[in-house]
């Protein structure tokens, strides 16, 4: 271990930074854009240029921000971080590029959040390298061309589809998508983590927590987080399988992964709406939940798990999905009958 991993992370306010990998080699999984970037970075190392822009999509917790990180530590270059939601005037996205200093990467992450007036600024921002800013109104209005340091624009989104056509093109760097992660893969990250957090995990029970991860780093680092707690109240050196199972049991998350919500999303498409077809708005609707927090933070893994599937009309449960439902309503009656 380097003498970063070896200082106590708990003695870092910000954990998830403190997990966040330095370097390449610390980075597991995604394997094909690490060889990508490999190649990219080191191509413009050798011209003397910057890196070109980059954008990089996929669901929440797969690793968008850290691979900013590890290309800042990569170029030696200063990171810069926003996000869309943050950048609401133009005024916002000009002062943040006139005040980056050569070299420099900035990230954005939520990338698909900019409404259209900005993005024009990026246009030649990022072509040019320059910016166009407006000064006076009406008749006397007059546009000032200022010139930018070079940077490296890399971003991030959820929902790839929802960024302009004329956007997506200007990340010359390529367009990368993340996708999840195996059970090895995060076992591994769980071990990784836990040498990190200075605690010990038994193989099994770092397999355990990969198996209940939903395929996403930073869920696992999440779950190893909160097994961690148990551990340090009970006096435990060491997480178990049994300290995973108690966590797991505490926290609400089943033999696959899924959370109280999640199952409320099957049994309201099998209950309310005979399996499906039905439409994401009405199926939220009935939920009493936001649609882009079905559509985000839920969708996508049971997507992965092959319990749902989306449809010109809508989302149904698979006959996986009907008979997770069908086994949790037998486990249902048969404690019931046990208790009476």
């Amino acid at each position: 271990m380097s003498s970063n991993e070896e200082k106590k992370i708990g003695d870092n306010p910000v954990l998830d930074s403190a997990l966040r990998p330095t370097t390449w080699d610390d980075y597991i999984g995604q394997t094909h854009i690490k060889n990508n970037l490999t190649v990219l970075l080191n191509a413009a190392k050798e011209r003397n240029h910057m890196p070109e822009h980059l954008l990089f999509y996929g669901p929440p917790g797969l690793g968008k921000t850290t691979l900013a990180h590890l290309i800042s530590h990569h170029t030696g270059a200063g990171l810069k971080i926003t996000s869309g939601p943050a950048i609401e005037k133009v005024s916002d996205v000009a002062s943040i590029l006139s005040n980056l200093n050569s070299g420099d990467i900035l990230f954005i992450d939520e990338i698909h959040r900019l409404n259209k007036s900005i993005e024009e600024v990026l246009y030649p921002a990022m072509e040019s390298g320059v910016i166009d800013i407006v000064i006076g109104k009406g008749p006397s209005a007059r546009t000032v061309q200022l010139e930018l340091p070079a940077f490296t624009l890399i971003a991030a989104t959820t929902k790839v589809a929802s960024i302009s056509s004329p956007l997506r093109s200007r990340f010359s760097g390529g367009v990368f998508k993340l996708e999840f992660y195996t059970e090895e893969e995060i076992a591994k990250i769980v071990k990784k983590s836990a040498l990190r957090l200075g605690i010990f995990i038994n193989p099994a029970a770092a397999d355990l927590i990969a198996k209940r991860s939903r395929f996403t780093p930073r869920t696992a680092n999440y779950l190893l987080k909160r097994c961690r707690d148990i551990a340090q109240i009970e006096g435990l050196d060491t997480i178990t399988t049994d300290v995973v199972d108690r966590t797991i049991q505490l926290i609400g998350i089943d033999a696959t992964g899924l959370t109280k919500t999640d199952i409320d999303v099957l049994t309201a498409i099998e209950n309310k709406f005979n399996g499906g077809p039905v439409g994401l708005n009405t199926l939220a609707l009935s939920m009493s939940e936001e649609p882009s927090t079905i559509e985000e933070f839920h969708e996508p893994y049971l997507l992965q798990i092959g319990f749902i599937e989306r449809t010109p009309r809508g989302r149904s449960l698979t006959e996986t999905g009907k008979n997770y439902i069908l086994d949790i309503v037998k486990n249902k009656s048969l404690k019931e009958g046990l208790e009476n």
